[in-house]
Parts: structure tokens; sequence; C-alpha cells
């Protein structure tokens, strides 16, 4: 997904208006709906401290807007391509299903991706146990890594992180 896509995305998520979004990065209100569109259709590409500013005023990462192509099945396919070559991810079955594996031993980035995906699968039991809600299970998404707070080890997950996590997400 592009970068405009994910701007519009979050900005409706949010339940702000182009021109409202505009306003609050400091475009002058006759012109921010229009610059905000703008770079939300591609026409204009934000620089690197314009990618800040929208993550703050979105309550995201600038990483969250920021993302591989994935628009494309082409484009997908050659990002888990590249996760392959880096992070040792591979891909096999399981129970009939195809899935992707991350082979720890492949070195620290394919050990780094492990503890990551952990924390995900961890965050994303939590919100489908109830624990923590849907704005809760987004805010942790959205802003990775602020609220991630399990990557003290890949293993296991002890009920004390479990906690913090939860703590955290409810503030």
């Amino acid at each position: 997904m592009a970068i405009g896509e994910r701007i519009h995305f979050f900005r409706t998520m949010r339940g702000m208006t182009q021109k409202y979004l505009g306003m609050l990065l400091g475009f002058p209100e006759k012109s921010a709906d229009v610059r905000l569109a703008q770079y939300e259709t591609g026409a204009r590409t934000p620089k690197a401290d314009l990618t800040v500013s929208l993550a703050n005023a979105l309550a995201v990462s600038p990483q969250a807007l920021d993302v591989p192509d994935i628009d494309t099945y082409t484009g997908l396919m050659h990002t888990l391509f590249t996760l392959e070559d880096r992070y040792g991810l591979t891909v096999d079955e399981l129970d009939g299903e195809v899935c992707l594996r991350v082979n720890v031993r492949q070195g620290k980035d394919a050990a780094r991706l492990h503890e990551m995906l952990c924390s995900w699968r961890q965050a994303a039991a939590m919100f489908k146990s109830g624990e923590i809600s849907q704005e809760d299970y987004d805010r942790w998404r959205y802003r990775y890594p602020e609220f991630d707070t399990s990557q003290r080890t890949a293993k296991t997950i002890s009920q004390e992180l479990s906690n913090d996590l939860l703590e955290q997400l409810k503030q």
C-alpha cells in the first residue's frame, strides 16, 4: 500500500477531514485539503520530516505510513522473497495450510524477526481472548514498537510481561 493510501486509511480511521489534518500540519486553511489530497492520491510524496509530522498527527509510527509495495500480488511476493533472503522466512505447510516460518538459527536478523512475531502473536492472542479491545490492539499495531514490552525473550512471554503490555495498552 502506497504512503498516500496509508495516510487516507489512518485519517479516515481517526475521523479527520483532509482540511483538519492539513491544518494540524500547518498548511494554510485555504489549501490544507488540497495539499492533503495531493499526498493521498500520490500526486505528491511527503518528505521525511512531513512523514514524521503526519504520523504524530495520526498517532501512528512513521513506519506505519511507509510500507513496502504490497498493492499488487507480484509486489507482495517480492516483499516476501526479500523477507526470505534477509530474515530467513520460509514457506511451509502445516496441517494442510500454507504457513510462513522463521528459522531462528539463520542468524540474529532471523532471531529478531522471530521475537517480533512472537510479540505480535501475544498481542493478537490478548485481543482474541478479550483481554484488550480492538482499539488497544490497533494502537499496539500502528504505533509498533512503542507499546511492545515483550522483547526481552523470544521463547516465552511471561505473565509479568503480559500484564505490563496490558497495562500500557490501557493507558
